[in-house]
C-alpha cells in the first residue's frame, strides 16, 4: 500500500449519509475496519519502513567496507592472526597512514576489532564469520562474475605443473608420516597458528634451511590463501633443487575454517 492511498483512505469518512423510506438520514459503514485499528495500522506499517530503511543502511556499510583490494588484502592477512598497524600496511603494501584508514572502515563496519598495547594498536578479525564472508564473495565471484573466472582459469593454469594438493588428502599424508608441511608465511603468522605438525620456514630463509629437508619425503607448502604466491614460488625452488613438492590447494585460514587440526605457539 502507497502513502498516497493510506492518505486517501484516512481521509475518507467511515460513514456516508443516506436517506430511508421515511425521509430521515442515516448512516452505513463504508470500512469494515475501525478507524482507530487502520491508523494503528498505519503507523506501524510507517515504523517498519522506516526500520528496514535503517536495516539496509546497516547492511550496506558492510558491502561498502568490502568494495576496496585493499581492504580485502588487510582482511585476508588478519585471518592469518592478530597485526599491529604497522605489520598491516608492510604485509599489504601500504603506508602506515593509508592502512590506518582502510582499517578504520572495517572498525566502522564492525569486521575488525583493535586493543591498544603500550603505543602500538593491534586488529583482529571481530568473529570467524569474517573470513566466512570474504570466503564467501571470493567463491561467488569466481562462480558469477566472467572476468574473475578467467583470472582465476589463467592463475590456475599457471599452476598446473605446481600439482595442488587438496587438504583431505594432506591430512591423510600427515597421519601416515609421508610428508613434510612447509609453512612458508612469515614467522608471526606460523605463530598466530599453523596447520597442526608443520614446520615454519617462511620464504626468505628456504634456501638456507633447504639441506635441514628429509630428502626422502615429500614437501607440502602452504600460505596464506590459494591466490598467496610464497607457496608457488617455495615449489619452485624446491623443484628447481631437485626435490618433490607440491603446495595446499588452498591456505591456512580455509583448513582451520574446515575444522581441520591446527595449533598455535603461545605469544613472547
Amino acid at each position: 500500500m502507497s502513502f498516497s492511498r493510506v492518505g486517501r483512505a484516512l481521509s475518507s469518512p467511515a460513514r456516508r449519509p443516506s436517506a430511508s423510506r421515511r425521509g430521515s438520514v442515516r448512516f452505513e459503514r463504508t470500512l469494515d475496519i475501525p478507524f482507530e485499528l487502520l491508523f494503528n495500522y498505519f503507523v506501524e506499517y510507517l515504523n517498519m519502513e522506516r526500520t528496514k530503511t535503517r536495516l539496509l543502511a546497516e547492511l550496506a556499510r558492510v558491502g561498502k567496507a568490502l568494495g576496496s583490494p585493499s581492504r580485502l588484502e588487510l582482511l585476508e592477512v588478519l585471518a592469518q592472526g592478530d597485526r599491529t598497524v604497522e605489520a598491516l600496511a608492510n604485509a599489504a603494501g601500504l603506508s602506515i597512514a593509508n592502512a590506518s584508514r582502510h582499517l578504520q572502515i572495517l572498525r566502522d563496519a564492525r569486521l575488525v576489532e583493535a586493543t591498544r598495547e603500550g603505543v602500538f594498536i593491534r586488529y583482529r578479525l571481530a568473529s570467524p564469520e569474517v573470513f566466512d564472508l570474504t570466503h564467501s564473495v571470493r567463491t561467488l565471484a569466481e562462480k558469477r562474475m566472467a572476468e574473475v573466472e578467467q583470472i582465476t582459469r589463467a592463475y590456475h593454469s599457471g599452476q598446473r605443473g605446481l600439482d595442488p594438493i587438496a587438504s583431505d588428502d594432506l591430512l591423510q599424508r600427515i597421519r601416515a608420516g609421508t610428508v613434510i608441511v612447509l609453512d612458508v608465511r612469515p614467522e608471526e603468522e606460523y605463530r598466530s597458528g599453523h596447520i597442526a605438525g608443520a614446520v615454519s620456514v617462511p620464504l626468505d630463509r628456504l634456501g638456507a634451511q633447504l639441506r635441514r629437508l628429509p630428502k626422502s619425503k615429500e614437501v607440502v607448502a602452504y600460505c596464506r590463501g590459494p591466490y598467496c604466491v610464497l607457496a608457488d614460488r617455495a615449489v619452485e625452488l624446491l623443484r628447481s633443487r631437485g626435490r618433490r613438492a607440491r603446495r595446499l590447494a588452498e591456505g591456512f585460514p580455509e583448513w582451520r575454517a574446515a575444522g581441520l587440526p591446527v595449533k598455535r605457539l603461545p605469544s613472547n
